[in-house]
């Protein structure tokens, strides 16, 4: 029973960390296909001020003025290099989207694009069709949904092209559904929708709106070249004096994904502490184990000292069998980890994986466990005296 338990101990422990550090896994494989799904040759003018705050020592990030509409038109006039340029506005980040007696959770993101969006932002429609300039000009109330916002409205087998849905006392008529995506690390995704950019500015306007610019360049290779020459023309659009510091942000599709990810290695760390903290406690308790079995059995290595077996023996025997407890406990924890950290994977959306990694990772631990646990208690068995052992009881 105290072996049990004290297995029991150090599965949470190797579970603790195994899960733990493949959710983690999990998350950053998410993070890389949100952001490396727009291509790698894609690039994002955005307003400095980045919804995702990553402050240095806990600094707030400093605000910046926010691009207005009016640059980013200027901007996709002026630039005419061979490129496809959007401009586009989070219109709400937690809208409901109601259809008859249907409705979403209140966490539908409302996107405000022109009719280059869906291509730079690497979407794809499954059906319907996209906005025409003339809709985008216009305002009208047409929009384009998400998959999964479809599916929670109109079920798996009715069509929602042409069909009327409320978004707050606004009604827009159903013109397009999007391939899935995914909603990886819980951006966007499959929970967004669409409205024309005019009227995502008539409906959803606010004085502080900031409007993005996606560049999608034809060319990877030119890529770097054509991120500093645009750099240089919305620099002059905001009057940027020279010697001055830019008051925007550019961001390639994966230099994100490699800002989050590298923020996740203060969280790996802490992790990965909590897991060793957890397992420095199942060795104590296993070493305690180890030393109350060699006293309960001290009869037994007397009659083995008796019958000729060496000190070595003895010492084999005690190592192998607190190294057993470790490994069988490990990889019942290894095995609960990968459960827990594959949990996490789905609900993220990534996928199953098996972290080879933290599997073997956790098997080298449990046996490193298991001889540092035991050796004290080995070594005491194997300087037993057997006389004294054999009159023990």
């Amino acid at each position: 029973m105290r072996a049990l338990i004290t297995m029991l101990i150090i599965s949470i422990g190797i579970m603790a960390l195994v899960g733990i550090l493949s959710a983690i896994d999990a998350i950053k494989s998410g993070i890389n296909n949100n952001f490396t799904s727009m291509g790698a040759n894609t690039f994002t003018i955005r307003n400095a001020e980045v919804n995702i705050r990553v402050g240095r020592k806990g600094r707030k990030a400093k605000a910046y003025e926010s691009i207005t509409y009016q640059e980013a038109l200027r901007f996709k006039k002026e630039f005419t290099f061979p490129v496809v340029t959007s401009v586009s506005t989070l219109a709400s980040w937690n809208a409901r989207i109601k259809y008859a007696n249907k409705k979403t959770n209140p966490n539908i993101q409302v996107f405000g694009s022109d009719e280059n969006y869906i291509s730079t932002a690497g979407y794809e429609l499954e059906s319907g069709r996209n906005f025409n300039i003339s809709e985008i000009n216009s305002g009208t109330n047409l929009i384009i949904l998400g998959k999964e916002i479809v599916v929670d409205l109109f079920g798996k087998k009715m069509d929602p092209i042409d069909q009327t849905i409320k978004i707050g006392a606004s009604r827009y008529k159903v013109i397009g559904v999007l391939k899935t995506k995914g909603n990886g690390a819980g951006f966007g995704g499959d929970k967004v929708c669409i409205i024309p950019l005019t009227n995502a500015r008539q409906y959803f306007g606010k004085p502080d709106m900031t409007f993005t610019i996606n560049v999608l360049t034809k060319n990877s290779l030119l890529l770097d070249i054509i991120l500093n020459e645009a750099k240089g023309t919305f620099r002059k659009i905001r009057k940027i004096p020279n010697g001055y510091n830019d008051d925007f942000d550019i961001i390639k599709s994966d230099n994100l994904a490699t800002l989050l990810i590298g923020n996740l290695q203060k969280v790996t760390a802490g992790a990965t502490i909590i897991g060793l903290i957890t397992l420095l406690g199942a060795a104590i308790g296993l070493m305690n184990i180890m030393l109350v079995s060699v006293t309960e059995r001290t009869r037994e290595i007397g009659v083995r000292k008796a019958m000729g077996a060496t000190q070595k023996a003895i010492k084999n025997q005690f190592l192998i069998e607190s190294v057993v407890i470790c490994v069988l406990g490990g990889l019942f924890g290894i095995l609960l980890g990968i459960m827990m950290g594959n949990a996490i994977s789905f609900a993220l959306e990534t996928g199953f994986f098996v972290p080879w990694f933290w599997i073997v990772t956790g098997v080298i631990i449990c046996i490193v466990v298991g001889l540092l646990s035991g050796y004290i208690p080995a070594k005491r068995a194997s300087q037993l005296d057997p006389i004294e052992s054999l009159r023990f009881e």
